[in-house]
């Protein structure tokens, strides 16, 4: 069962490669009843205790499936459903400290009855407070535990 928030709690938690702690992850979910294809997304920047990650340096785990933000503009096959979390994975060396941490991120998306000129001013990493999360955006804020 998905939690309220768009930033899930379950799910957070440090990547390990070969026994190496490689970056970190977390699951967000669509705040959109119809679900979107690839194409459609728009990421932002990830910020984490105030350092920022790129939209290029996070690679979407969809249907099990890794996609980097290049493959993700040009993908009008695979579709995000709204019953399903997408798992964010973030290189960073030695990943996060246990403790709580702080995380911002947004994304905006396409949908069909938003006027083109409207969704091309949105911004994925700033707040708007016209378009409501499920118009296709929003800037999430939530605090976790790393354990």
């Amino acid at each position: 069962m998905l939690e309220r928030e768009v930033i899930q709690s379950v799910g957070f938690r440090n990547r390990k490669e070969a026994g190496t702690v490689t970056g970190f992850q977390f699951k967000v979910r669509l705040p959109y009843y119809r679900g979107v294809f690839l194409c459609q997304l728009r990421p932002g920047t990830l910020y984490v205790d105030g350092e920022a990650f790129k939209k290029e340096e996070i690679v979407w785990n969809i249907g099990g499936r890794d996609y980097t933000y290049e493959e993700m503009k040009e993908n009008m096959e695979t579709h995000w459903a709204v019953t399903e979390p997408a798992v964010l994975k973030v290189q960073k060396e030695s990943g996060l400290s246990q403790g709580f941490h702080e995380l911002t991120y947004g994304f905006c998306f396409t949908s069909s009855y938003m006027p083109p000129v409207m969704q091309d001013a949105l911004d994925p990493d700033e707040e708007c407070m016209v378009f409501m999360a499920e118009f296709g955006h929003h800037v999430n804020h939530r605090r976790l535990l790393m354990v």
